[in-house]
């Protein structure tokens, strides 16, 4: 049913599905390394061969990352061959069946994803993306696993050296019945030197240590370490051929919104800013006001916004827009270290500049900086002093990114120089 000579494994890859006999195996490094479909094929032999004794778990953060990271690619006949035809998942279920044998999926998103696990005995478990689940679920899901033999699987990509999956498992794998395998991008002998460059392009700084060379690094210092006004302000702006707008709602802290354009130089430019700041004006505005005043703001640029990214905590101020007719609503992407990256990634790339009257986003970006507290306790966060307009560029630049990642691979001839 199987034949592994057929399928398109390195020599590392091979080695690792042959090895993962111990409590926990990981598999942990860059994205696109081949660690996931190493694990995924030492995850089914296991099922295959496992006794009737004790559930089969798979875990991920939630039902659609397991069924894009997990059963997408076991039912992919091109690398799976004709075992893909013997895994059976519905979209939304919560059980699946691989190989015969019942399967139970597990969204772990928060800490009370911790009580679905009370009183389960486990066989085999597989975890994707171990980092992202809660650490006491993880510790629970150990304690499941209690039958003889037993075994978990994980993935992950490399997070803060202090996260409690590298202090407390990696770096007490002699101590503990766990190996691990660690995988760099040129692991993957099925990428193209092409693709292997684009990806590339796509990450910066931090996150190209960890999702390109799959190192364990910390966050420090500067966020945008590459800011220097002199490079990315602009003092006139091209042709656009489109605009988006960020939102980051303030009552007693400041409220910002920023204009989004496209040039037709294939950069992106940051075109405007309405801000307004409740203390340094002495004066609160409502919702109504709120809405009025961006509406304003944009009806005196004589611009309509494709789409308005509002900060998904401002409900209120997200109805008020309805009611009062704005086009193109929409709740912000508010993964905050993806938005950070997805700055991150333009600004290294010289496809986002900023015109010099967004004064409120200039005087946050050379301060927006790492918390380092919460990187002691291995997260990456940004200090929330003076984000507001930071936030608001995060939101519309990391809400759009479907529509802009190609110009991350543009050929430098088409920017204005």
């Amino acid at each position: 049913m199987l034949d592994l000579d057929r399928l398109p494994l390195s020599r590392k890859q091979l080695h690792s599905v042959g090895r993962a006999t111990a409590r926990i195996n990981l598999w942990h490094g860059s994205v696109r390394s081949g660690k996931t479909i190493a694990s995924l094929l030492a995850f089914v032999i296991a099922v295959a061969t496992a006794g009737p004794s004790g559930l089969v778990i798979i875990c991920g953060r939630s039902l659609q990352t397991i069924e894009r990271n997990v059963f997408e690619p076991l039912q992919d006949a091109a690398l799976f061959g004709p075992l893909a035809r013997h895994v059976h998942h519905t979209r939304g279920a919560t059980t699946a069946t691989i190989l015969g044998r019942t399967v139970h999926l597990i969204g772990a998103a928060d800490t009370r994803a911790e009580g679905r696990l009370r009183g389960l005995t486990a066989q085999l478990v597989y975890v994707d993306e171990a980092t992202l689940v809660p650490e006491g679920f993880w510790t629970q899901l150990l304690a499941r696993l209690s039958v003889p033999a037993a075994r978990l699987f994980a993935t992950t990509n490399p997070d803060s050296p202090r996260h409690w999956l590298k202090v407390g498992y990696l770096d007490r794998a002699r101590e503990l019945n766990l190996r691990a395998w660690h995988f760099k991008l040129a692991d993957n002998p099925s990428l193209s030197p092409e693709y292997v460059a684009d990806l590339a392009a796509e990450y910066v700084g931090l996150w190209r240590k960890r999702m390109i060379d799959g190192a364990w690094v910390v966050a420090e210092g500067a966020i945008y370490d590459m800011w220097a006004e002199e490079r990315y302000v602009v003092t006139k702006l091209p042709d656009m051929r489109r605009y988006w707008v960020g939102c980051d709602y303030g009552t007693t802290n400041p409220f910002s919104a920023i204009l989004l354009g496209e040039g037709a130089d294939d950069r992106l430019y940051v075109a405007a800013e309405w801000r307004h700041d409740s203390r340094a004006a002495h004066r609160s505005m409502t919702d109504a006001q709120y809405s009025r005043a961006v509406r304003a703001w944009l009806e005196g640029l004589d611009i309509v916004p494709e789409w308005t990214f509002i900060d998904p905590s401002a409900a209120s101020f997200s109805t008020q827009l309805w009611q009062d007719g704005h086009p193109g609503l929409a709740r912000a992407t508010n993964d905050v270290a993806d938005g950070i990256r997805s700055v991150s990634s333009l600004l290294a790339a010289d496809r986002l500049l900023v015109h010099e009257s967004c004064e409120g986003l200039l005087g946050e970006l050379p301060g927006y900086s790492w918390d380092s507290k919460a990187t002691e306790r291995g997260e990456d966060a940004p200090l929330k002093v003076d984000d507001h307009s930071a936030d608001a560029l995060r939101y519309v630049v990391h809400s759009t990114a479907h529509e802009w990642r190609h110009l991350l691979t543009a050929p430098k001839e088409t920017a204005a120089a």
